[in-house]
């Protein structure tokens, strides 16, 4: 079954915001007090891009007294036929990961993280015939562990990546929107950590919020307002549509947050 693990976007699995957005978990970017309406109204014209480009959307609701609720992709991790359900890293999340473990046992074999390893979903990304895996503040070498025994019994290779203390999550500077193409935060990542990539194209480092891309084929959505960003992408033969990210940003949340893509 398509997911996480070959780009596919036929599913998305989402999260409605949490009235208590506001006080969901930040340590880079937040500036001001996130705006629970205008996150609503962002979230909503997420729905409707994704929809645009042949995503079915599947949204569930809130869940009471967890203000991150709605970064679904940290809950799951698709591989093959199995939902990696991973201890996640920040304690005030942990249980988030519950009704989508629910959700997901229907159509696919559930496979928990033991005790002590954690990860968040925002430290993997696909590229090809490997996944890569963060180790940040969120995901520890347990976790990334877990998560390479499933992945090598599926045929994949696993590389891990060290995620530098200038941002959250590796999918936060770093996605992998096409085959043998990486896009990357300059100052955040290196040229000799993605040496495997037959294309990086390199975010300035002023706009590496814009480096998080979600991709149909040569289609691209990224956020809006990142001019460089959106002109270098053109340059590489996609095309774009962007979206007003600015109270997710605030919270320390990027485009792919939003979703668990699950075939």
């Amino acid at each position: 079954m398509p997911g996480t693990f070959d780009r596919a976007r036929g599913r998305a699995l989402t999260r409605e915001v949490s009235p208590e957005f506001a006080d969901a978990v930040s340590s880079y970017f937040k500036t001001r007090e996130p705006d629970f309406e205008a996150a609503k109204r962002s979230q909503e014209a997420y729905f409707a891009a994704l929809r645009a480009h042949g995503t079915e959307v599947v949204t569930l609701p809130a869940i009471r007294g967890y203000p991150d609720c709605s970064f679904t992709e940290d809950t799951a991790v698709i591989i093959d036929d199995k939902a990696l359900i991973p201890n996640l890293g920040h304690p005030s999340r942990d249980g988030e990961q519950e009704s989508i473990a629910e959700y997901l046992d229907d159509s696919f074999e559930i496979a928990r993280m033991p005790k002590g390893a954690t990860l968040d979903g925002g430290d993997v990304v696909f590229y090809d015939d490997r996944f890569l895996v963060g180790i940040s503040t969120r995901t520890n070498r347990e976790g990334a562990s877990f998560l390479a025994d499933h992945a090598k019994e599926a045929g994949f290779g696993v590389q891990l990546l060290d995620v530098p203390e200038s941002t959250l999550h590796l999918t936060t500077v770093c996605s992998s929107p096409r085959t043998g193409t990486i896009v990357a935060a300059e100052g955040h990542l290196r040229s000799p950590d993605l040496s495997f990539a037959e294309e990086i194209i390199w975010i300035p480092a002023e706009e590496s919020y814009a480096a998080n891309t979600i991709a149909y084929g040569d289609r691209l959505i990224i956020a809006e307002g990142y001019k460089k960003a959106r002109q270098l992408m053109m340059d590489a033969g996609f095309s774009v549509t962007t979206l007003e990210m600015g109270e997710f940003r605030e919270v320390d949340a990027s485009l792919t947050c939003l979703s668990v893509f699950i075939g």
